[in-house]
C-alpha cells in the first residue's frame, strides 16, 4: 500500500497568492508594504534569471528594508491571502501528516503562516530583526533554484523518504522538487512544465485531500 507520511507545500502563489506582485510573492509582498517596490522590482528584473546569484539577490532585497518597522509591514501583509480551500484542506489533514513549508519566501510569512495554519514547520529565507525592525541582513535557507537539495536536507532531518511525501508548487523552481516525491501536486501552476510533472492540477486546495486519499487507496 502506498503510503503519504509528510505534506510539503511551497508558500508564495502556492498557500498564498499576493495579487499585483511578480509571481504572487511574499518578497514583493513585504517590499510594498514597506514602500520600496520600485526599487526591488529593479532588483528583481536584475538578478532573476541570474541562477547562480540568488543569494546575493536576497541580501540586496534585505537591505532595502532596514530600518523599517517589521510592525508597519505585517499590518499590510496579514491575513495572509490565502489560495482558495487552503485553510479547509489543511485542517482535514494536518492530523493525519508531517505538514510544513518549503519555500524561496520571507520568514515572516512563513513563519505566520505555518502557526496560523498549526503546521510543523516553515522552511524560508531569514530577515535578521533587531527591536522590531529590519536591519537589513539575511540569510538565505531555501535558494530559489535549488530546493530539491534543501528537500534533502528536511527529509533527513524528520526521517522522511520521498517517495512518502506529497509536495504542492506553482512554478519552475518547483520542477526538481515535484520530480523527487511520490505525490507531485501543481496548485495554480504559473508554467506549462509544471503540467508535464505534476501528478493532478488543483485550482482549489478542497481538491487536495481526496487526491491523497485515492493515492493511498490505489497503492
Amino acid at each position: 500500500m502506498r503510503k503519504i507520511d509528510a505534506v510539503i507545500f511551497d508558500l508564495d502563489g502556492t498557500l498564498v497568492r499576493y495579487h499585483g506582485v511578480d509571481f504572487e510573492s511574499s518578497w514583493g509582498a513585504v517590499a510594498v508594504a514597506a514602500g520600496v517596490s520600485e526599487r526591488s522590482q529593479q532588483l528583481f528584473r536584475e538578478y532573476f534569471h541570474r541562477k547562480d546569484a540568488y543569494a546575493e539577490w536576497v541580501v540586496e532585497e534585505a537591505k532595502l528594508l532596514k530600518g523599517i518597522s517589521v510592525s508597519q509591514v505585517a499590518d499590510q501583509l496579514f491575513p495572509p491571502p490565502y489560495a482558495q480551500g487552503v485553510v479547509e484542506a489543511v485542517a482535514e489533514l494536518r492530523d493525519n501528516y508531517l505538514m510544513g513549508i518549503l519555500s524561496s519566501g520571507v520568514d515572516l510569512v512563513a513563519d505566520h503562516v505555518a502557526r496560523d495554519l498549526g503546521l510543523t514547520f516553515a522552511w524560508a529565507n531569514r530577515l535578521a530583526v533587531v527591536d522590531g525592525c529590519f536591519v537589513g541582513t539575511s540569510e538565505t535557507v531555501v535558494d530559489l533554484w535549488s530546493k530539491a537539495d534543501v528537500l534533502e536536507q528536511l527529509v533527513a532531518k524528520y526521517g522522511l523518504e520521498l517517495e512518502r511525501i506529497c509536495f504542492i508548487g506553482d512554478n519552475v523552481n518547483d520542477l526538481t522538487v515535484l520530480e523527487r516525491v511520490g505525490l507531485a501536486v501543481a496548485a495554480n501552476p504559473k508554467d506549462d512544465s509544471l503540467l508535464e510533472v505534476a501528478d493532478h492540477v488543483i485550482s482549489d486546495f478542497a481538491d487536495l485531500p481526496g487526491l491523497i486519499r485515492a493515492y493511498e487507496a490505489a497503492g
